[in-house]
């Protein structure tokens, strides 16, 4: 089936009947924001997921090692770590030696780093802002509310 009307279908039968329903709605859901996010962010900037969400974090924390990345964004340690080095050689962030720990070192986000997330950042946002736009302001409230307990829940695992 080609045609929007019959893949709609196929969508939502797929969805309705699936046994893990709940995980396969959010996992729709953010790839339709997520995917054709990251093949733009590819595409108009040289970045990949990995190495956007280094700057994202480091753009939200004023320091962070690898391991702290890896463990908010829930990405492979060695994914992160090729990202720290790439993002290094770009000049997107810098790293120092911990003091406490050598075997760690401390990231920081560079200006034009930070530069580059906030580019990114709207075109995410956009991409959001267009799936989401079937909900009303209520429901986007209550949805990032549930969204938001789910997820504690899930680093508290």
């Amino acid at each position: 089936m080609t045609d929007g009307k019959a893949q709609y279908a196929d969508v939502t039968e797929f969805l309705d009947t699936v046994e893990f329903q709940d995980a396969a709605l959010l996992s729709y859901v953010t790839s339709a924001i997520i995917v054709p996010t990251y093949d733009d962010i590819k595409r108009d900037f040289g970045i990949i997921r990995a190495e956007y969400l280094l700057l994202l974090c480091l753009s939200h924390f004023p320091v962070l090692t690898a391991q702290d990345v890896s463990r908010l964004t829930g990405r492979p340690r060695n994914s992160i770590s090729r990202a720290v080095n790439r993002m290094l050689v770009e000049g997107y962030i810098e790293r120092a030696p911990d003091p406490d720990d050598g075997r760690r070192s401390k990231l920081t986000i560079t200006s034009s780093g930070r530069k580059l997330h906030k580019k990114v950042a709207k075109h995410m946002s956009i991409q959001q802002e267009n799936i989401l736009a079937a909900l009303s302001p209520t429901e986007r409230k209550t949805l990032a509310k549930l969204l938001r307990k789910t997820a504690i829940h899930a680093a508290e695992r």
